[in-house]
């Protein structure tokens, strides 16, 4: 029996949020939604297959703590993404390196952060106009839907029994999506070499992979690595690359940067102005600094460091935030503002 649709004792009712329950039953508009209020989430579950076992030991499922537990790392250890980024990259300055914190809770919403990430931190456009016809040209340093696809593939075909998180890694060149365990064994070595189609004969979580499914997130056909490749394709980026040992332990991913896209910086000195670069570094050696003493700066209006402010923390820049209450919080770089902060530094 697949590991996602075995009982577990551990798992008590308690675990599940009925807020997650409903609002995935009202996404997919299933009838359950209808009369969910006023029902024991117990009944809820039991309708939707959720739980196993004879009537007198009734267990919940894996696959419900996977959906729909705000810690589903309390029962599958080291349940996460970790992000992490190396400027300059990892072999050429492995000591510049910035940790992203872990993304952790069920699965779509792991998916969602992920995503929400790499589109507003690592995504960057470039329009060209040829001289030669009226249509511009748009290329990706990478298209979004492989980012899509690669994410979905490590949450929904990892090893939940594993202690080992979903690894990103994004240097200038290239992003690595690491997961544990690696393909199944049915997938022939010739397959993985190729990185075109990765048939397997069973799924690891196939009940995981039907929710993601009904949520849109994958159509679990094995279609996932042909349209990464399509997607890189169209881009005139260069083909995706997949890794495992003999052992298949693990599953590596490498995604190449489209060329020309190189450098952390190249696209933000397209955008950032003399005045908000400098306020720029001023938030940077000041973290936590408040809108109040950003407005003693002599040489700016009020109306200008507002501008500043709204354009920093906006796309296409997003190399501020704000955190905190309106009466303690202040500005803080993002990770990007981070990366572009220590490049100015270089």
């Amino acid at each position: 029996m697949p590991f996602d649709e075995r009982g577990n004792e551990a798992i008590k009712i308690d675990d599940i949020s009925g807020v997650f329950v409903y609002e995935h039953l009202k996404t997919v508009k299933s009838k359950l939604a209808e009369n969910f209020t006023g029902r024991p989430l117990i009944e809820v579950l039991d309708e939707m297959d959720l739980l196993t076992g004879p009537s007198e030991n009734r267990m919940i499922k894996n696959c419900a703590a996977m959906m729909f537990c705000e810690h589903p790392e309390k029962f599958f250890p080291v349940t996460q993404v970790d992000i992490v980024l190396f400027p300059n990259g990892s072999i050429e300055d492995p000591d510049m390196m910035i940790e992203v914190p872990k993304i952790t809770g069920p699965v779509p919403k792991m998916i969602k952060e992920t995503l929400s990430y790499l589109r507003t931190n690592v995504i960057k456009q470039k329009i060209t106009k040829p001289a030669n016809r009226e249509k511009s040209d748009k290329i990706f340093n990478y298209p979004y839907q492989v980012f899509e696809e690669a994410v979905v593939n490590a949450l929904y075909h990892r090893d939940y029994q594993e202690r080992e998180p979903v690894e990103i890694t994004i240097e200038p060149t290239h992003i690595d999506i690491l997961s544990y365990a690696g393909p199944d064994r049915s997938i022939s070595t010739e397959a993985i070499k190729a990185a075109r189609k990765l048939k397997a004969r069973r799924y690891r979580n196939r009940r995981l992979g039907d929710f993601l499914k009904e949520l849109g997130l994958t159509e679990g056909r094995a279609t996932g690595i042909p349209t990464i490749q399509k997607a890189l394709k169209d881009n005139d980026s260069a083909p995706a690359i997949i890794e495992t040992d003999d052992d298949r332990t693990y599953f590596l991913m490498t995604i190449p940067c489209q060329e020309g896209f190189e450098g952390v910086d190249d696209a933000i000195n397209e955008n950032i102005n003399k005045k908000e670069l400098s306020l720029f570094v001023l938030i940077a050696q000041s973290p936590n600094i408040k809108r109040k003493e950003l407005l003693k700066i002599p040489s700016m209006s009020r109306s200008t460091i507002d501008r500043i402010l709204k354009a920093l923390s906006s796309a296409p820049l997003n190399l501020i935030e704000y955190q905190g209450s309106k009466k303690i919080g202040g500005y803080v770089l993002t990770d990007k503002g981070t990366a572009y902060y220590h490049s100015l530094n270089q």
